[in-house]
């Protein structure tokens, strides 16, 4: 039997197990997809030499960046971003085995997207700067859209913080994108700090979270008239996409 899974840590309840079972059985797939919840990425190697039947893998936080450096090969798009989430491993012979790594969230991301922008969505402000931020940073840019990441503290001349939002700012960037787990059940009621009286009709907010259904930040945007989005459809089509990478 086929075997497919999951790194990272801690990984608790993961949409992936979920997903990845129900399609086996439902399209009676001989495979199983279980967690491999490793304390340290160190322990990675281990996993592809203990499950000889593995066949492909996700990878979750925090070992998005971390797993680079043990893979054999990446994919153009996924070294620009310099986070990988899916590997596909392919076993040459009894020893011999070669990892790829590929980032399934930037096609996730960008046909969620694509079908709400209009012409006035030329400028995204990014909150947050680790791996899901840098798909979503060069997925925007496939699109003509240019991006900056917002961080609580300063990082580089290009990244803003949040005391830099100014109402020119905010005007000047009608896409908003949370890449951060604020707002994340259990934790409802908090939001990303941005000034939301500056939001208008114009604006598009996308939240990569999906639980809650609609977080502090989608409802402060929708209050304001701003387009929202929870990251639901991203999560299901790039699982999609991780599925077709592995059978390519």
């Amino acid at each position: 039997m086929d075997k497919y899974g999951l790194i990272g840590y801690p990984l608790g309840h993961s949409f992936s197990v979920t997903y990845f079972n129900e399609k086996f059985q439902s399209e009676n797939i001989d495979a199983e997809y279980v967690n491999f919840e490793i304390p340290r990425i160190e322990d990675f190697p281990e996993v592809v030499t203990e499950n000889i039947n593995l066949c492909g893998l996700n990878v979750t936080i925090p070992y998005k960046e971390q797993v680079i450096p043990y893979l054999d090969e990446l994919d153009p798009d996924t070294a620009k971003i310099g986070a990988v989430n899916v590997i596909k491993i392919i076993r040459q012979g009894k020893a011999k085995v070669k990892l790829v790594g590929y980032n399934s969230d930037i096609i996730g991301f960008t046909q969620s997207i694509e079908p709400l922008l209009q012409p006035h969505h030329t400028k995204a402000l990014l909150l947050g700067t680790g791996g899901a931020s840098k798909a979503v940073y060069h997925g925007l840019a496939n699109l003509g859209i240019e991006s900056r990441y917002v961080s609580r503290s300063k990082r580089d001349a290009e990244t803003l913080t949040y005391a830099d939002l100014t109402p020119e700012v905010m005007a000047e960037h009608t896409i908003i994108v949370n890449c951060t787990p604020v707002g994340m059940y259990p934790k409802v009621d908090f939001c990303p700090d941005i000034p939301y009286e500056q939001l208008t009709p114009q604006h598009l907010l996308y939240d990569l979270l999906y639980n809650p259904n609609e977080t502090l930040f989608m409802k402060k945007g929708r209050a304001q008239g701003a387009t929202v989005k929870n990251g639901l459809e991203m999560l299901l089509l790039q699982a999609f996409a991780a599925w077709e990478i592995w059978h390519r």
